[in-house]
């Protein structure tokens, strides 16, 4: 528990691998911070994850329980609670909690992520990091040289960059482009050189084994691998009025920050993971650390600043 109108140095709202690495940081940097986990991490339907040093293989909730863990001997609370709203206040924001409180931080960073929008067609929820998948390096060597489809409704340069991309890890590979595959005469012919199919009939279902086909035939295949659309999942960027980047249907609405900083273009305000396209864990992990560092520099410097003008 926290104390109503409590101050700290840092909130950090999301405790994903960005928020997660990011407290880890603030905490040994000695910056009293609040850390808002409000639930599970977006990777938590994987069996494991993958391409992490030391962790290669680890359960999602396994390295944020390791995570929580080693929080433990810094000046790091941990609170499990939403953020419902963000102003800014004297010398930083005022945070107001889940249930009214409001909390004070002098700066704020953001780590909370994106919700995945998968196609509507049944199936590929229930499915969802277990027998579909997004991305081939956490788990394209998991199925390596199976039978595999790759659903990419629209087709198009996004459907020829996936061809080519999983046909590394697959010589089985159909694409779905769900419609016209919209392909060059070049493109399709690579993907011919590379034994890749192309099937442009519209997907009804997935049954964790099988494509059906909305003209009933089925297509057998171990795994599905789809690209979803995304959305920020959180409205405090947007009441913040933080700069976005719209990537496409695809790539989604990212935040615009600082690559070396993850600074966001409202002042005091960082942003860290998913929510600025650092999607793996080791990348958003990373980029947790970066965005800590610079806002221990920022704050460091401000207070020395303000230490010489007083003297």
């Amino acid at each position: 528990m926290i104390s109503k109108d409590a101050s700290f140095d840092v909130v950090i709202v999301g405790a994903g691998s960005a928020g997660l690495n990011a407290a880890l940081v603030l905490g040994r940097a000695r910056r009293s911070t609040l850390l808002l986990d409000s639930g599970p991490p977006r990777n938590a339907p994987a069996q494991a994850s993958h391409g992490l040093l030391t962790r290669d293989g680890t359960p999602p909730l396994e390295l944020t329980r390791l995570a929580r863990e080693q929080l433990a001997p810094y000046p790091v609370t941990r609170l499990a609670r939403l953020a419902e709203g963000v102003v800014p206040a004297q010398e930083g924001f005022a945070v107001t909690l889940e249930g009214g409180n409001t909390v004070h931080a002098r700066r704020l960073l953001l780590a909370t992520g994106v919700t995945d929008l998968l196609p509507d067609i049944p199936g590929l929820q229930e499915g969802w990091g277990t027998t579909v998948h997004h991305c081939p390096y956490c788990h394209g060597w998991e199925v390596r040289d199976q039978d595999l489809a790759d659903l990419i409704p629209g087709g198009g340069d996004m459907a020829y960059h996936r061809g080519v991309l999983l046909r590394q890890w697959t010589p089985h590979l159909v694409l779905l482009t769900h419609g016209p595959a919209h392909l060059t005469a070049q493109q399709q012919s690579n993907l011919d050189d590379l034994g890749v199919r192309i099937d442009e009939r519209l997907v009804a279902q997935w049954d964790g084994r099988n494509v059906t086909f909305e003209d009933g035939t089925r297509l057998g295949r171990d795994t599905l691998f789809v690209t979803p659309g995304q959305a920020q999942r959180s409205a405090l960027p947007e009441q913040l009025g933080c700069a976005r980047i719209d990537r496409g249907p695809l790539a989604g609405v990212l935040l615009a920050v600082t690559p070396e900083t993850g600074l966001t273009s409202v002042p005091g305000v960082y942003a860290a993971g998913d929510m600025i396209g650092e999607q793996q864990v080791v990348l958003a992990a990373a980029s947790g650390a970066r965005a800590a560092a610079a806002i221990n520099a920022d704050l460091c410097f401000g207070d020395a600043s303000r230490w010489t003008i007083h003297t």
